[in-house]
């Protein structure tokens, strides 16, 4: 069987120091040597996070997911690169050099990567031309964060970004990132434990409530970590959505419920019951195999655990390809897994 993981990140094995070449600031950049096969990440001066060699060799990734027998990567950068709130000429360089990164990629093994982009979406022009230009460089779609610097992703600035997006049919992968709240809730990890699936569940319902979904019905987009929190918590969003009208559907009229199975979301859920859950919510036609590999808080196993939930062969086949496929917008030919 085809299998394709729908969230994956990558990045370069070489990057420039970018707070040196631009003179200041606090950008991402790798120190190799402090262990073999590792690296450092570095924010300008300060160490971030050590990871290892599977987040850049190609050849290791592949080979970890053939153990797997897992063909397909989609393939984008880590949400810490979106610099969002960086000078524009800056994210501009840097998210041409990650997207020149992952094309080149693909364009090598096109068998086994696809690739989504990098934008800066601080500035919806500048957004726009890289989405076209990496697009043009065989990009599949791009990765955004689940707000903008503060900013929700229903604010009409970003409109005309995801009708660029409907437009070009570039699928469109909704990251958790700069999780509100996340300092005064540092310890035991809550950022990522707390935040971030409240983070998706924000983005979600701020692109339905906001009306991106119901003006943009053909708009491929898939929020990350199976919702996050949007979808345990649908009936307390439905019931604010009936029972204060006034507040909720100021934007749009239309139940949030009604929006299940238009949308895409991954299967990091790390919980069976809580898979079995969004696949009666969503069908499995709009639930994607996800791993956040290589990070250790992903499903590093490759959805090995769904094989065991009693699902049916075609609900087993959507979950591994046939829902990526369609998010993606490509045919089964596009990946010849017998290669």
């Amino acid at each position: 069987m085809l299998r394709i993981d729908t969230h994956t990140h990558i990045l370069p094995r070489e990057m420039p120091k970018w707070s040196e070449r631009f003179g200041g600031g606090s950008y991402i950049h790798l120190e190799h040597g402090s262990r073999k096969g590792f690296a450092r990440m570095m924010q300008g001066n300060q160490f971030f996070r050590e990871i290892g060699e599977n987040c850049w060799d190609e050849k290791v990734r592949k080979k970890e997911y053939a153990e797997q027998s897992t063909q397909v990567q989609v393939v984008c950068t880590i949400p810490v690169m979106f610099n969002y709130d960086a000078p524009l000429a800056h994210a501009e360089e840097i998210a041409q050099f990650l997207n020149d990164h992952i094309s080149n990629l693909v364009a090598n093994d096109p068998l086994h990567y696809a690739g989504l982009a990098t934008v800066p979406m601080q500035d919806t022009d500048s957004a726009i031309r890289e989405l076209e230009r990496a697009q043009a460089n065989g990009h599949l779609g791009v990765q955004i964060g689940s707000n903008i610097n503060g900013l929700n992703l229903s604010d009409d600035r970003f409109f005309p970004f995801f009708e660029a997006c409907d437009k070009l049919g570039m699928a469109l992968m909704i990251h958790p990132w700069d999780m509100m709240g996340k300092e005064q809730m540092e310890k035991y990890w809550l950022p990522w434990l707390v935040g971030m699936p409240a983070e998706t569940a924000r983005a979600a319902s701020s692109m339905i409530f906001g009306g991106v979904l119901e003006r943009l019905p053909g708009l491929r987009v898939m929020f990350s970590h199976a919702g996050g929190s949007f979808l345990p918590t649908l009936g307390r969003f439905e019931h604010g959505f009936r029972c204060r009208p006034d507040l909720v559907a100021v934007d749009n009229d239309v139940n949030p419920r009604d929006y299940l199975g238009k949308f895409w979301i991954d299967s990091i859920t790390h919980d069976a019951d809580l898979l079995h859950y969004v696949l009666k919510m969503q069908g499995a036609e709009r639930v994607c195999m996800g791993s956040d590999y290589p990070f250790p808080l992903g499903d590093l196993e490759l959805g090995a655990y769904m094989l065991e939930m009693g699902l049916s062969q075609r609900q087993l086949d959507q979950l591994f390809n046939g829902s990526a496929l369609a998010w993606l917008g490509v045919q089964p030919e596009y990946f010849n897994a017998g290669s």
